[in-house]
């Protein structure tokens, strides 16, 4: 329990760090309030409606990334640091939540 307070306290902090700086692209809608899939979805439909509208020609290209955060690269620091201003320490305290990490699932039967 305490452990899920402490990250909502740290990706509150990052995000609104992130924020701040101006570091989320306009575009993006996760993480960002008031922004969700539907936003997403809506601007897309937008785009293609307006080119389409103007005589363009438009494509739609779909990828499937379920399974994207299974493969997140753990040695992201330098792009942290560089990219988003995250400093030294907070880079090591991320680290240090993030290796030796591991889940499961256990069922029951009774």
């Amino acid at each position: 329990m305490i452990s899920k307070l402490l990250e909502r306290i740290v990706a509150k902090q990052l995000t609104d760090h992130l924020q701040s700086a101006d570091l989320i692209p306009r575009l993006q809608s996760v993480f960002r309030p008031r922004h969700s899939t539907e936003t997403a979805v809506l601007r897309v439909f937008s785009d293609l409606l307006t080119a389409v509208d103007g005589g363009d020609v438009a494509v739609l290209v779909l990828l499937d990334l379920s399974a994207a955060f299974d493969t997140v690269d753990h040695a992201c620091g330098d792009a942290l640091q560089s990219s988003f201003g995250v400093t030294e320490f907070v880079l090591r305290w991320f680290e240090s939540y993030i290796r030796g990490r591991s889940q499961y699932t256990s069922v029951v039967i009774r």
